[in-house]
């Protein structure tokens, strides 16, 4: 019997149609929703999902283009407590990046898009990286500052 894969397993990956044995296919692929039968218009639905998920993918990068190009015109400014030789008090978090992000430039951009290794502890400009999707990959200049008491 001839089945398309609806997830990938030992014996096939997703989309791939292949042969197997009836029983095989009748008792464990079908049922466990690892496979379909590979009809016509099986097939045929198949092609239409993988058409309009490629194309939601599309959609969504070039959204991320569009925020990247805003993130790389945004500049962020960031007050903090600061001790001697410019060392903050506490750190700025990319949590505290985030929500000054979406404060000051309008971009809703997560906490977990921000890619910082570790929390800013001294005042000056860093360019902090932005993971906006798999393969977009943005940069926003944060400007930490002293808070005036």
């Amino acid at each position: 019997m001839k089945v398309l894969f609806l997830k990938d397993c030992e014996r096939g990956k997703r989309g791939e149609v292949r042969e197997v044995k009836d029983g095989f296919a009748r008792n464990y692929l079908i049922p466990a929703g690892v496979a379909t039968e590979a009809t016509e218009s099986a097939l045929a639905q198949w092609r239409e999902q993988e058409k309009a998920a490629a194309a939601r993918k599309a959609k969504r990068v070039a959204q991320a283009e569009e925020v990247r190009e805003k993130l790389r015109r945004a500049s962020i400014t960031i007050a903090a407590k600061a001790g001697q030789d410019d060392k903050l008090f506490g750190a700025v978090t990319a949590e505290d990046i985030a929500r000054a992000v979406r404060e000051q430039a309008q971009i809703a951009i997560d906490r977990h898009e921000i890619q910082l290794d570790q929390p800013i502890k001294k005042l000056g400009i860093y360019r902090v990286p932005v993971r906006l999707t798999e393969h977009v990959v943005g940069e926003v200049k944060v400007w930490v500052v002293s808070e005036q008491s």
